[in-house]
């Protein structure tokens, strides 16, 4: 396997405890990319041949990424593309087609249905690699991105809240105030 430059030298131990899961009906293929994804450090890399299956393994297992074939009996790729995209709990869940078929409408309309990337089989390593790194350091900031936002709006709310207490506080201080001068005459 050829040197991949950056990702050799440095440690990526963020992006390694993300979780990948790798959906192909050939058990081969699976075991392949988990031992490929394991030698480079990912440790919580899942494989699955049953397709069918893959939906309710995300809910569960959570994944980062998923990286998936096309071509599989019962329910094939497009179809798991179309359902993972239909969901819509994730904000942006990257996922990563590998598939030997190579026609440009394959490609299309896995990049309509969803797919984040696409990689024709036999896929290089290093390009995997590097694209599955990539892609995990996209997810990685979208979710910093997700949590910065949400502890904004919570601060947002809590700002909000205390600004309505002091305004409350305030309008009753001034009714006594009025209430007061009414009352002394003045």
């Amino acid at each position: 396997m050829c040197c991949l430059g950056r990702a050799d030298m440095v440690s990526e131990p963020l992006l390694h405890k993300m979780k990948i899961l790798v959906v192909d009906d050939d058990r081969m293929s699976v075991t392949l990319l988990e031992q490929l994804l394991q030698r480079r450090g990912y440790s919580h890399v899942m494989g699955i041949t049953d397709s069918r299956k893959a939906l309710d393994i995300c809910a569960t297992f959570d994944p980062d990424l998923i990286l998936l074939d096309l071509i599989m009996p019962e329910m094939d790729g497009f179809a798991l593309l179309e359902a993972l995209r239909e969901d819509g709990s994730e904000s942006f869940l990257p996922i990563v087609v590998l598939t030997a078929d190579i026609t440009e409408e394959a490609r299309a309309r896995a990049l309509e249905a969803g797919a984040t990337d696409f990689l024709v089989k036999p896929v290089s390593q290093a390009e995997a690699l590097l694209r599955i790194r990539n892609l995990l350091e996209v997810r990685r900031l979208n979710v910093v991105l997700e949590n910065q936002r949400a502890a904004l709006e919570e601060a947002v709310r809590e700002r909000t809240a205390e600004l309505r207490c002091t305004i409350a506080e305030l309008q009753t201080a001034n009714q006594r105030s009025q209430s007061a001068s009414a009352f002394s005459g003045t």
